[in-house]
């Protein structure tokens, strides 16, 4: 089994979309009179910083040293996200934005399922993204890698500024696009999307080989050392110039697949950071991911699991 480097030398900055994951528990019992809906009494609820929070969580539970960068409102779920990773081994940096409404994932889980997701969100303001970006020049130069997490909410407008900025200073750059618009991202050193948000940009595909021609097609367009699709059960793959490597999917019980691409793309930032190559980095990104899908909601795997998995 591929042996775990040590990461303690690991920098990451990691800058996106943040959100708090907000899950309410319960019970159903009945279906409700007014309409045909399970009736939910619930009996506790959980808060979990996401998004870009998530994937700096990942990066510190690898052992990495790790700096956030995001925008947050001037709102109790923004107040919510900093006590949280206040608590974590995070550095840290919300710019806050009065008339930005914090991201929030709110999931309505009954007997272990989840019935219901429910989201607040809207775009931040321009002033208060330039000043991120300011921060970003003066925090770029002091990481080993950098991670480009874009939820499609706002927060990542100057995406292209970063990127350049990021390879000027001899940055690998990872980016977990979103949309159908990828040339925003072209000059990063890797993209990391799954199957779906893949055929979005490049239409659907029949076989492997057509899979590859694609994939290396896109690669070139976009100026990329590599892409890394993660294909659900059928594992990974890693295209870069010349080469592609397959990963095939673990085998283990699938409990909850969100944030899985959190802690893919951690994984491999830590990894690469830490000296390993894109394939090696991918094999324990692999291995980690099998750890967070047993897991329910939003979660992380330790460096312990990582070496047990």
């Amino acid at each position: 089994m591929q042996k775990v480097p040590d990461t303690s030398r690991a920098r990451v900055l990691v800058v996106g979309d943040v959100m708090l994951d907000r899950y309410w528990f319960g019970d159903v019992a009945r279906i409700s009179p007014e309409a045909p809906v399970p009736v939910v009494k619930v009996e506790r609820s959980e808060e979990r910083p996401g998004g870009a929070a998530n994937v700096a969580r990942n990066c510190a539970d690898l052992g990495a040293s790790v700096g956030l960068l995001s925008v947050v409102g001037t709102d109790e779920a923004g107040g919510t996200l900093k006590r949280l990773m206040a608590a974590s081994a995070v550095d840290t940096s919300f710019h806050e934005d009065p008339g930005l409404n914090t991201t929030v994932k709110l999931r309505v889980i009954g007997r272990q399922q989840q019935l219901l997701r429910i989201d607040f969100e809207n775009s931040p303001d321009h002033e208060v993204l330039e000043s991120k970006l300011a921060e970003f020049v003066e925090r770029v130069n002091h990481c080993d890698v950098v991670i480009l997490s874009d939820y499609g909410k706002g927060g990542l407008a100057h995406i292209r500024e970063m990127i350049r900025l990021a390879r000027e200073a001899g940055k690998a750059v990872l980016v977990d696009p979103k949309g159908d618009d990828y040339a925003r991202y072209s000059g990063a050193s890797l993209l990391t999307p799954n199957r779906s948000e893949l055929r979005e940009v490049v239409g659907k595909w029949a076989d492997t080989a057509e899979l590859e021609s694609k994939a290396e097609k896109l690669r070139l367009q976009l100026g990329l050392d590599a892409l890394l699709v993660t294909r659900s059960e059928e594992g990974m793959s890693l295209f870069e110039q010349d080469k592609v490597t397959h990963e095939p999917a673990l085998a283990r019980e699938v409990f909850d697949v969100s944030g899985a691409g959190d802690t893919v793309i951690a994984t491999l930032a830590v990894m690469l950071a830490a000296g390993e190559s894109l394939a090696e980095a991918m094999r324990l990104a692999n291995r980690a991911a099998g750890v967070v899908v047993g897991k329910l909601g939003t979660a992380t795997c330790t460096l312990d699991e990582l070496r047990l998995a």
